[in-house]
């Protein structure tokens, strides 16, 4: 079997073409990204192919400037489509085409006439879901929704339907599917792994505080507001609540409506630092509105920390509720508010699931695991 692939950047595509290269299955990934950024992916040169000519600029373009939405839209989808262009035209002969959503809808087909199977990986819920949620969240909060671009939605749903099957990474992401009217047969569960080599338990929190992390894009879509206001009610005589990502603009104005004593805004920070922190951190809260998966869960779970996470996210795919970690509501500080008390007062309970955490994500196998079952799936595919 030989497998080509085709994503934005690296994301967990290089995890599985890691994986797959190892198995002698993988023909060739391409990225967006140039070889200088993706060398350090462990996948080898000849099998790595690059189109960074759209997203580069884009990128520098975003961090020089603060783009208006419209602008960023039009930029992404002239970045998706001349891609997908140019995939169409360069890929290759292979038994199954596994693609990013958002970069296949000329490619797959290419692929498919070429006698491959095409996988179209979406790693969060519908499209159309998505939105749908993310707008009432921009309402509820009064803030001015981003643009709605019907061709994000017509290219995502043409995807879903020329692919083969699609994979997404939670049973909630799979759900949404068949809210939106697809044929569940069509989309299987594939949860992510996680780098155990460099998340790992390194320090201990402290004892005469209490840390609460959240890692990720400081976001309406991750459900900062509701930890802030759950953070604000919990009672704690030496608390901490650290936000360690990229705030997004959109956030700021909401930031100033609470209470941020005791939050520490870090910003983007590469994985070692990550890592340190979720190791002296008692807890890790995911408050997602909608979450594929959340990655961060699986990398705070092998640091040794306790998760709480919201049901919209691949939380109950990784952990069970009580035992290695806590599934709350969405848009309830009230809830994430109770299970923060309940770890602080009992410090033995804490340990118990950290440990139990630590145990379930390790018995995963990490990224082997991952490309082990993706692999099994595509042959059976095939």
């Amino acid at each position: 079997m030989q497998v080509v692939q085709a994503t934005f950047g690296t994301i967990h595509h290089f995890d599985l073409a890691r994986e797959l290269e190892a198995r002698g299955q993988l023909k060739r990934i391409y990225s967006t990204f140039p070889w200088r950024r993706l060398r350090r992916e462990g996948v080898s040169r000849e099998h790595v192919r690059s189109f960074p000519l759209v997203q580069i600029p884009q990128l520098a373009l975003g961090r020089m400037f603060d783009l208006p939405p419209q602008l960023t839209n039009a930029i992404m989808h002239f970045n998706a489509t001349t891609y997908d262009r140019w995939l169409s035209k360069v890929v290759p002969e292979c038994d199954a085409y596994v693609a990013l959503s958002g970069c296949a809808v000329w490619s797959g087909r290419a692929a498919q006439r070429r006698g491959a199977k095409y996988v179209c990986d979406r790693g969060s819920s519908h499209m159309r879901y998505q939105l749908q949620i993310l707008g009432e969240e921009y309402r509820l909060w009064g803030l001015k929704e981003p643009p709605l671009e019907k061709n994000v939605i017509e290219r995502a749903e043409a995807e879903y339907a020329q692919a083969d099957a699609i994979t997404v990474p939670s049973e909630f992401a799979r759900g949404t599917f068949l809210e939106m009217g697809v044929d569940l047969r069509k989309v299987r569960t594939m949860p992510l792994g996680v780098r155990l080599d460099r998340f790992m338990r390194t320090e201990t929190p402290p004892a005469d505080s209490f840390d609460v992390l959240f890692a990720g894009t400081v976001s309406i879509r991750k459900g900062i507001p509701y930890l802030l206001d759950a953070f604000s009610r919990f009672r704690h005589p030496n608390k901490t609540l650290r936000l360690a990502g990229p705030v997004e603009p959109a956030m700021n104005s909401l930031l100033s409506r609470f209470d941020l004593a005791n939050v520490e805004v870090l910003g983007r920070m590469p994985q070692e630092e990550l890592a340190r922190l979720m190791s002296r951190s008692h807890v890790m809260v995911l408050p997602s509105i909608e979450d594929g998966f959340g990655l961060v869960m699986a990398q705070a779970m092998a640091c040794g920390g306790v998760v709480i996470a919201s049901e919209h996210t691949g939380g109950p795919d990784l952990f069970a509720d009580g035992v290695e970690g806590f599934i709350v509501p969405i848009r309830s500080p009230e809830a994430i508010c109770e299970r923060l008390t309940q770890l602080a007062d009992d410090p033995d309970e804490r340990q118990r699931m950290s440990e139990a955490g630590l145990r379930r994500v390790q018995s995963l196998g990490g990224w082997h695991d991952y490309g082990r079952k993706f692999a099994a799936f595509l042959e059976t595919l095939i």
